[in-house]
């Protein structure tokens, strides 16, 4: 059958193919076949310019050559796929994809003034060397380019809502129970700091990569030109790839087997996991707004909530981003599971995983997505806020147990439970409690002035950042 998206397999190109389309850029064959061409190329620039390699130096256009095949286009890719499955150009079929780039590159300078450095090409290095460096390269630019704007601008979203509403008095609950009084604003503000705080560290991370041959050695690099410093060399030749602009650094690690043991691949993922989870936990409490009627869609025209049921407007986008984000933090919680752990020098069991890393990262843009054009259709009903919290005046009984503790009241918490607990109360109850209370007018008078709308404590302070 044919491929389109109505015929793809996987959601992820089919029916959320628009949504996640910005990270083909990143997670395609295609832009991993790009990236191990670009590393290849730059390490051979890299050779030509360290003394004791005993690699010619190359001139600024043979440079310039290489960066121009390092930007390899949908036909070159299909090259490099050919060589390694079926032969191309009388190149056998390498059955190694690693491999079949340096057959693809040997080919390209074959007729050019390169061809006597082609050799040079893949010097010393094994395949993982080429590859973990192409996947950091990759990893970085999906956080930076996709990620990383697509939370701000979730964050974005929250802190309009957080200046809208600080003061937009709210019951809260706890324990699915009435409980005291909070903002809508001062809740939204809480899920706005939880994901600026995971973003802060997710784009503080660096992704450690090795470049140390067969098994972390350098071993031959060291039989192959003794008189280099390949440490120095692998170091400087990483932070080719990092920039001021990039916040994420790539860094050597030299205390590796034939592979970089992926504990920051871990850390990585483990970070974007713990921000699914906290968007999950935004997903399902807006979503009891909604279902409390405190929050209220925007109906679009044509657009249908129930198959029989016309009145429904459902909460689609909240159950979607719920849904999406859970799949990724699946796959996230299996990398960090799976890719520190290899069988003694290395084992290929990590290769295939990798090539999932798209999948993750593209369920949890389409849940980003989601959340965000959910929010975009959500109105406060502080109406609707104002008259369920009036209709529990019970919450003040902390606010004046709390006080009479201070006045020396004694037992206050128990008369508080005995008045309140099990039992429907009015605000003249209260009145009546604090009336027959052995304490001041002016006690009386403080307590008296509690309300459920205004016993508020710091929420408003903290929701504008000034508590």
């Amino acid at each position: 059958m044919e491929f389109n998206p109505l015929t793809a397999i996987s959601s992820i190109d089919g029916r959320y193919r628009d949504a996640g389309k910005e990270l083909t850029e990143y997670f395609s064959e295609f832009a991993l076949i790009r990236a191990r061409v670009l590393v290849e190329c730059e390490y051979l620039i890299a050779l030509s310019e360290t003394a004791g390699v005993g690699l010619r130096s190359l001139t600024a256009d043979e440079k310039k050559l290489l960066k121009k095949i390092a930007n390899v286009s949908i036909e070159d890719a299909g090259t490099v796929k050919k060589i390694e499955r079926e032969g191309f150009n009388g190149i056998p079929a390498t059955n190694h994809d690693v491999k079949a780039v340096e057959y693809f590159l040997k080919h390209k300078l074959a007729k050019q003034t390169l061809v006597d450095v082609s050799e040079w090409i893949h010097f010393a290095t094994t395949s993982e060397d080429t590859d973990n460096v192409a996947y950091a390269l990759l990893l970085r630019g999906a956080l930076e380019a996709v990620v990383a704007p697509s939370l701000g601008e979730v964050r974005g979203t929250l802190q309009k809502m957080v200046k809208e509403h600080a003061g937009t008095p709210m019951l809260a609950r706890t324990h699915g129970q009435p409980a005291s009084p909070t903002t809508f604003g001062k809740e939204m503000k809480v899920f706005d700091e939880r994901i600026g705080r995971q973003s802060e560290q997710l784009s503080a991370h660096s992704i450690l990569v090795k470049f140390g041959g067969a098994t972390g050695n350098w071993n031959a690099h060291v039989a192959g030109a003794p008189d280099v410093d390949w440490i120095k060399f692998s170091k400087e030749f990483i932070n080719r790839f990092n920039d001021k602009k990039q916040s994420i650094k790539l860094e050597l690690n030299q205390f590796t087997t034939q592979i970089e043991p992926h504990d920051t691949y871990a850390e990585m993922f483990d970070n974007l996991r713990r921000i699914n989870t906290i968007l999950v936990d935004l997903s399902q409490d807006i979503w009891r707004y909604i279902s409390d009627g405190w929050l209220v869609q925007k109906a679009k025209a044509g657009e249908v909530g129930s198959s029989t049921m016309p009145h429904k407007v459902n909460p689609i986008d909240f159950e979607n981003a719920e849904g999406n984000l859970g799949v990724a933090n699946a796959l996230f919680e299996h990398f960090s599971h799976k890719l520190p752990i290899s069988r003694l020098q290395r084992d290929l069991s990590d290769s295939t995983v990798k090539r999932t890393f798209g999948v993750a990262f593209a369920h949890s843009l389409i849940g980003y997505k989601a959340l965000l054009r959910g929010l975009s259709k959500v109105n406060v009903n502080k109406a609707a806020m104002l008259a369920e919290l009036q209709k529990h005046p019970e919450v003040i009984a902390e606010a004046i147990q709390t006080a009479l503790r201070r006045e020396g009241v004694e037992v206050p918490y128990e008369k508080l439970k005995n008045l309140t607990r099990s039992r429907e109360v009015s605000l003249e109850d209260f009145e009546r409690f604090i009336d027959s209370l052995d304490v001041s007018d002016k006690v009386k008078k403080h307590l008296k002035s509690f309300l459920p709308e205004n016993y508020l404590g710091l929420a408003v302070e903290i929701a504008k950042g000034k508590a």
